[in-house]
């Protein structure tokens, strides 16, 4: 029997990508220093650039909205629908944040939405993935290797923390593979930096 609310699920699919194309990053730069942020370190419109721009609490404040901008969406796939539909909603949004319609889809890397996704629909991969980020940080001080291994580690988890990782819990799986693929493909130029060694620490060299 079809549920009462999956016609509400095109709409939110739709709906998500919309708010993942909302480029706080930009706006907030563009507003309080009129500083075009892709113009800026990185060009990305994520935290991390945020951060080199404007500091540390403007970064946080980016960091929390483009979380929100994966919960939301996903949190209301689970509400209405299942972890199949919050993990296309979630992967809708974190589309939007990297190729946003409101900046000629020139977006950021979507670490911090895929956060917010993952925080939805799966917390221990989260928190398997945010274990790894602040471990990798610790040691080696770089922000896009951290990621990269922050998404290594949340596939690990949906793989590991499962009961059927290809089977009833597929979902999310797919979603971690995916989150782990753009994390490697949206820091391919970090990559590149990383072994010419020209990437920049936090923190200085």
């Amino acid at each position: 029997m079809k549920s009462p609310m999956s016609e509400w699920i095109p709409a939110l699919i739709c709906g998500a990508y919309f708010l993942g194309s909302v480029p706080f990053g930009y706006l907030i730069v563009r507003l309080v220093r009129g500083v075009d942020i892709r113009e800026t370190g990185s060009g990305s419109i994520g935290a991390t650039n945020v951060v080199r721009a404007m500091g540390k609490r403007w970064g946080i404040l980016v960091f929390a909205l483009d979380v929100a901008k994966g919960f939301l969406p996903a949190l209301a796939g689970m509400r209405i629908g299942s972890p199949a539909v919050a993990c296309c909603a979630g992967l809708a949004a974190v589309a939007g944040h990297n190729w946003p319609c409101f900046l000629a889809f020139r977006g950021g890397k979507g670490v911090a939405t895929s956060c917010g996704v993952v925080l939805a629909v799966f917390p221990p991969g989260l928190a398997a993935g945010l274990a790894a980020w602040a471990v990798s940080l610790k040691l080696w001080r770089y922000v896009s290797l951290s990621s990269m291994i922050g998404g290594a580690a949340l596939l690990a988890a949906a793989l590991a923390f499962q009961d059927e990782p290809f089977g009833a819990d597929l979902p999310v799986t797919v979603l971690a593979v995916t989150a782990a693929a753009l994390s490697v493909i949206r820091h391919r130029a970090n990559v590149g930096r990383l072994l010419k060694g020209t990437e920049p620490r936090v923190g200085g060299s």
